[in-house]
């Protein structure tokens, strides 16, 4: 019986055409789905330098806000003159970040290193665009960048304050943020202080 049910599947399956499979495995030629891989392979290893780079930030659970929402922050001992200031566009941004069509990991990478060196440079005030986006695709993702900028600068405890820009300087599609004086800041401050004092006389 096994014989003739062999032969009725051959029989069966004779004029069945065998689909054609495509390797596992692509070659190194030079065509543009070659440079696309690269590419990707390229972005996915500066994501995985994060774990060297000791990059805290949030990665998961991170809501979308809308393009229009204004975001505002400020730490405690924060002085609502100095956030007003801010508010109002009222301090030169000494440098500024432009996260417009990055993903949110790579994002999430250049926004880190941004405050970590200009902390590090003695800035205080830096600005960050994200957008608000112009097409349907571009406003998705600025929506989901915006949320990322509010939780990430919420986490770096470096970060005093920010709010969302002034029209000139990009409205809601960027945000003003002020930065803890870094230490050699406070040691130009207290010896700029100590300079201005009197001597003390004990006579």
């Amino acid at each position: 019986m096994a014989g003739e049910d062999d032969d009725s599947f051959l029989e069966a399956m004779s004029d069945v055409v065998p689909l054609k499979r495509e390797p596992r495995v692509a070659g190194r030629g030079r065509g543009p789905g070659n440079r696309d891989s690269s590419l990707q392979h390229r972005r996915a290893a500066a994501v995985a330098d994060d774990e060297r780079e000791c990059n805290t930030l949030s990665r998961d659970g991170i809501e979308p806000l809308d393009p229009w929402y204004v975001l505002y922050f400020k730490r405690p001992g924060i002085q609502n003159g100095v956030f007003r200031k801010l508010r109002q566009g009222r301090y030169e941004a000494e440098a500024r970040l432009d996260l417009h069509r990055m993903t949110a990991a790579i994002a999430r990478r250049e926004l880190f290193e941004f405050v970590q060196e200009s902390h590090t440079f003695g800035l205080r005030s830096v600005l960050v665009i994200h957008g608000k986006g112009e097409s349907t695709a571009e406003r998705e993702r600025s929506c989901i960048l915006k949320g990322c900028v509010d939780q990430w600068l919420r986490e770096l405890e470096i970060v005093q304050a920010f709010h969302s820009a002034q029209p000139r300087h990009g409205g809601t599609g960027a945000t003003y943020v002020l930065l803890r004086k870094s230490r050699e800041k406070k040691r130009e401050n207290r010896e700029r202080f100590m300079k201005g004092r009197a001597p003390y006389d004990p006579v």
